[in-house]
């Protein structure tokens, strides 16, 4: 009597212990991929100071006895750093926005930087203007780190943007503080989790809402102004952030471009109206953007960002070339160091930009060469101390390379020393040193971009067979589970028993044999033993007509589809032929489908043709729907695949793409009869999705039940639809708003999508707690009607249980209605219907997704709401062709309408 309740309990107990070992495996080979693909390199705490010179050898020619004096003798005793998130560099350098022999293209943007033009015609040896390559990835809070640090972030960092954390490596920030001067900050409020308790004086505004264009710039100019005539300050730090924030909301080509452009040639003009001879003006971008407006990957308009220097001393000995130099990024680290009388920071790899310190006033070309030999030879030694550092810590380094640098710098500091025991005439010397120190610097750079952002293809590899092998060990289970007399207990520990011996197995070898521990190994031990049971089973039916039938009951012809469809994957013409290829994949799948439905006589019953087709088995039971039926679902799947490949955004990586304008938000279209027209379509999209959702689930009495979780579909619904609909309003007409009400805009562009974020998840949260609710009613003459709750009621110990809420309900209607039948036998028939056991799964599933879609409606473009229509639209038109196949004398299959028990 009492062993059924211990065979359940030893079953469940083998379920639970199958999925923990499912869920280590998947989660081990996460963990082994992104070990090898989210790379990260050693973070060195040592800091330079001027006691300590990078290198031996006497101080640089020229710094001797000057006040000021660290490594050299400072230039400059101020500086002004004016950073302009996302300043492009055709945004300050319009000639190059058309190429060579074709016409200029009218741009909003182009020109709205004249004063720097200006500047350049007037002055031109006081400025000048590069192109700044910054280094991928792209995101705001890596670029600080590099312009500050001079070193190059990896690609793991780019996760952190959103989570800013206090940068320990040495940097500028920290020298300057150390040194006694002032630094005055106002902008973005990133700075504060990177250099906390740094500045004598700070002004930070919330930088995250991409929305706002004006409330981090409009907060700089209150206070920068007065800040820079107080004279309490030795650097400035201005960070803008409405160039960015217009272009995440507007693009770059948007009229709004134009006038943030405008409004920072201003803010640069009143800036070189207040300079002082001893004050150095810096203008950079810290990224570019896309044609879109975004950023973080490493095309060619993400990495290219504006650098503007100015001085009201003459600084640059020649006029400024036709084109801009190409400068990287980070080379404007160890030049202000230098130019401001500061130590490089420790580990800094930028090379300084060598025409800032030639001797302008003197004139000379062997003083200037010399002048440049010296900054150049202070950078190489504090670059080869930090190799030295980094490689004594760190193996990331290639060796040889390594070598091979350090030989060339020997080389060339050893020239450099004998050039400064005789410094005249020795100017093709000079150049000679001055190229090796550049080479030197330059191969540094690129031996550390390619080592820190080197990917371990076999750790990767090794992760995503790792990940295979456990979604494979699921999918056979999950097969094996519905075959007659299969038995939990037992069969699911084998698996996990195999993979962990033989893990064990293979870590006491390599430990006995003094060898390293690899994950790799080990998890290509742990998948292989968990697929022995089953590899072995399909080894012994290998005599049979088909062996691999029982081991995988998938059709041949659909395996071979979901093969190729894996394997373009792992192609780079399907990353550019993205949008071409998945669309032909997915029509060809659902042809297949209907044609499988067709030769198997599930739709219409074969006449002239006997023999199934194409490996598929043959049909167990009568059509159950038209060919005519069929063919409409299938047709209306591949219309809304057709209509979907007209909302396609292209990779970075694929400059021949161009991606739909119909993704870009409302608030980026010029005119205000095109936006009110699709904003309808917009809202349209919304009502379309909550009534088709609605009318499938009235359809399937799935709206009787009197649960909370259906009465929030009823009401909870409609509320978070005219929501989403006021929030893409508000946020679409925003800047048209009046003065007076800009306040009350801005309040409920907030509030707003937070109520619709809490009524979904509150509407999840019933779902949970009612997931599977079915409406029984009894009619004799009053109706009764009740819900009833089926709760899991533990792993299905036959072919019945398997859908098992279906037969508890059957048997409840039973139990409860018994008495009933034969206390009412005299008053005349009594029927008792259930609804909602067809969709008893289903129901839940698309309440659940259509909750989740209206989060993620609030984080995309308003245009994306006719997406998500047309994928809900595919998912009800798949459903019911897959169901068009299931045969209705099939065991264990219960359709879709009200189940009856009549009594007499």
């Amino acid at each position: 009597m009492n062993s059924f309740p211990a065979t359940s309990r030893m079953q469940k107990i083998s379920v639970l212990l199958f999925l923990a070992w499912v869920c280590f495996l998947f989660y081990a080979g996460i963990a082994l991929f992104t070990s090898g693909f989210l790379l990260t390199r050693l973070e060195l705490t040592n800091h330079s100071s001027c006691q300590e010179p990078p290198g031996p050898g006497s101080l640089p020619w020229g710094s001797q006895g000057k006040p000021g004096a660290c490594w050299m003798a400072s230039r400059f005793s101020r500086l002004v750093l004016v950073l302009i998130d996302a300043l492009r560099f055709d945004f300050a350098h319009p000639q190059r926005s058309h190429g060579p022999g074709e016409p200029p293209v009218s741009l909003p943007f182009l020109g709205k930087l004249d004063s720097l033009q200006r500047i350049l015609e007037i002055q031109p040896h006081h400025a000048r203007l590069y192109q700044s390559k910054a280094d991928p990835p792209t995101t705001t809070m890596q670029r600080l780190k590099a312009l500050t640090t001079g070193s190059l972030p990896t690609f793991i960092d780019a996760g952190s943007n959103f989570a800013s954390y206090a940068i320990v490596e040495d940097n500028l920030i920290k020298q300057l503080a150390s040194a006694g001067r002032r630094v005055v900050f106002m902008g973005d409020d990133t700075w504060k989790d990177l250099f906390p308790g740094a500045f004598s004086q700070a002004f930070f505004f919330p930088s995250f809402n991409v929305r706002d264009l004006h409330t981090v710039d409009n907060g700089i100019l209150e206070h920068l102004y007065p800040t820079m005539d107080s004279g309490k300050w030795d650097m400035l730090i201005a960070h803008f952030l409405g160039v960015d924030h217009c272009g995440h909301k507007y693009g770059p080509h948007h009229p709004e471009m134009a006038k943030k452009l405008s409004q920072m040639d201003q803010v640069i003009q009143g800036l070189v109206e207040r300079l002082e001879n001893d004050t150095l003006l810096v203008v950079i971008g810290d990224h570019g953007m896309t044609m879109t407006g975004d950023h973080g990957g490493d095309s060619e308009l993400e990495i290219s960002a504006a650098l503007f220097l100015y001085s009201p001393k003459a600084l640059f000995p020649g006029a400024p070339p036709e084109e801009p130099e190409i400068v990287p990024q980070i080379s404007l680290v160890p030049t202000l160091a230098l130019l401001l009388g500061l130590p490089i920071p420790f580990g800094n790899i930028g090379e300084v930009m060598a025409e800032l310190f030639s001797e302008v006033e003197d004139a000379q070309p062997h003083s200037s060469a010399l002048a440049q030999a010296s900054a150049l030879h202070l950078n190489a030694q504090q670059v080869s101390r930090f190799l030295h550092a980094y490689s004594a810590a760190s193996q990331d380094l290639q060796i040889m390379e390594l070598h091979r640098l350090q030989n060339l710098f020997s080389n060339a500091s050893a020239d450099y020393q004998r050039l400064l025991q005789s410094p005249q005439g020795a100017e093709a010397a000079l150049q000679t040193v001055i190229t090796e120190l550049q080479q030197f610097l330059r191969g540094v750079r690129a031996m550390c971009i390619q080592s820190w952002a080197r990917f371990s293809l076999g750790r990767m590899a090794g992760g995503a067979a790792l990940m295979a092998a456990a979604c494979f060990l699921c999918l056979l289970v999950s097969q094996w589970a519905t075959s007659p007399g299969f038995c939990f207990h037992p069969f699911l520990l084998i698996p996990m028993a195999c993979g962990l011996a033989g893990t064990i197995v293979c870590a006491g070898l390599l430990t006995t044999t003094g060898l390293r521990l690899d994950p790799v190994v080990l998890g290509a031990m742990a998948a292989v033993g968990s697929l022995l049971p089953f590899l072995w089973k399909a080894w012994a039916g290998w005599g049979s007509k088909r062996p691999l039938e029982a081991l995988l009951p998938i059709p041949g012809p659909v395996l071979l589809f979901l093969l190729i469809r894996f394997a373009a994957f792992f192609s780079d013409s399907f990353v550019v032929a993205e949008a071409r290829a998945t669309p032909f994949l997915l029509g060809s799948l659902i042809l297949l489908l209907i044609a499988q439905l067709h030769w198997e006589g599930k739709l219409l019953p074969p006449k002239l043709l006997t023999m199934p087709r194409l490996c598929f088995p043959a049909s167990t039971g009568p059509p159950r729907h038209s060919g005519t039926y069929a063919l409409g679902l299938g047709v209306g799947l591949l219309l809304c695949i057709r209509l979907a490949g007209l909302f396609h955004r292209c990779p970075e990586e694929t400059p021949a793409c161009r991606s739909s304008p119909w993704l870009s938000p409302l608030a980026s279209m010029v005119g205000s009869r095109a936006k009110n027209l699709w904003y309808g379509a917009c809202v349209g999209a919304l009502v379309a999705l909550l009534a088709v959702v609605r009318l499938w689930l009235r359809r399937y009495s799935n709206l009787k039940s009197p649960e909370p979780s259906v009465l929030f579909v009823r009401w909870g619904l409609p509320l978070m639809v005219l929501g989403t609909a006021a929030y893409w309003a508000l946020a679409s007409g925003a800047d048209e708003a009046p003065p007076r009400l800009r306040a009350l805009v801005a309040g409920a562009s907030v509030v707003l999508p937070r109520a619709v974020a809490v009524l979904a998840a509150s509407g999840l949260m019933l779902l949970l707690w009612r997931p599977v609710t079915v409406l029984v009613k009894a009619t004799t003459g009053a109706p009764r009607t009740r819900t009833v709750l089926t709760p899991f009621s533990g792993p299905p110990t036959s072919q019945a249980d398997l859908d098992y809420v279906v037969p508890q309900i059957y048997r409840h209607m039973q139990e409860e209605f018994r008495g009933r039948l034969e206390r009412t036998r005299s008053r005349g028939p009594l029927t008792v219907a259930a609804y909602q056991l067809g969709s008893v799964y289903s129901a839940a599933m698309v309440t659940a997704l259509t909750l989740l879609a209206f989060p993620l409606l609030l984080l995309h473009a308003e245009r994306v709401s006719l997406v998500f229509l047309l994928l809900f639209l595919q998912s009800f038109l798949l459903l019911h062709l897959l169901a068009a196949g299931i045969p209705i004398t099939t065991p264990g299959k219960y359709v879709s309408q009200p189940l009856f028990l009549q009594g007499q």
